[in-house]
C-alpha cells in the first residue's frame, strides 16, 4: 500500500493505493493520526487506487471515523473503485462514510 497526501485549504487528501489489508491496515492508521496530531482535522480518503480492503483495512477506516468524531472534524471517501464499494454495500460501511463519486465534491462536503 502506497499513500500519498495533498493539502487543499485546511483539507488533506490522502491517496491510497494498492492494497488495504491485515498488512498495512496499521501504517494506515499511523499515517492518519500523524496528521490529527499535526492538527488536521479535515480529510479525504482517495480510493482510487485501492484494489482491495480486507476487514482489517476496514477497520482501519472505522477507526479514522471515530477519531474524526472525537476531533470534531469531517472525513469523505472518494473514487471508490467498483471492487472497494462492493466490499463497503456488503459490509455497511457505506452507511457510515460519506462517499463521493471525485475529489472535488469530497473536497467540497469536507470544508
Amino acid at each position: 500500500m502506497e499513500i500519498s497526501e495533498q493539502l487543499h485549504g485546511d483539507a488533506v487528501l490522502l491517496m491510497i493505493n494498492g492494497r488495504l489489508d491485515a498488512n498495512y491496515a496499521s501504517d494506515l492508521e499511523s499515517y492518519f493520526m500523524q496528521l490529527v496530531e499535526k492538527g488536521h482535522r479535515r480529510f479525504v480518503f482517495d480510493l482510487h487506487g485501492l484494489h482491495y480492503v480486507s476487514s482489517a483495512g476496514l477497520r482501519s477506516l472505522l477507526v479514522a471515523a471515530k477519531m474524526i468524531k472525537v476531533i470534531q472534524g469531517k472525513l469523505a471517501l472518494a473514487r471508490m473503485t467498483e471492487g472497494v464499494k462492493d466490499v463497503f454495500d456488503m459490509s455497511g460501511f457505506s452507511a457510515i462514510f460519506s462517499v463521493y463519486e471525485s475529489e472535488a465534491d469530497a473536497l467540497y462536503a469536507v470544508q
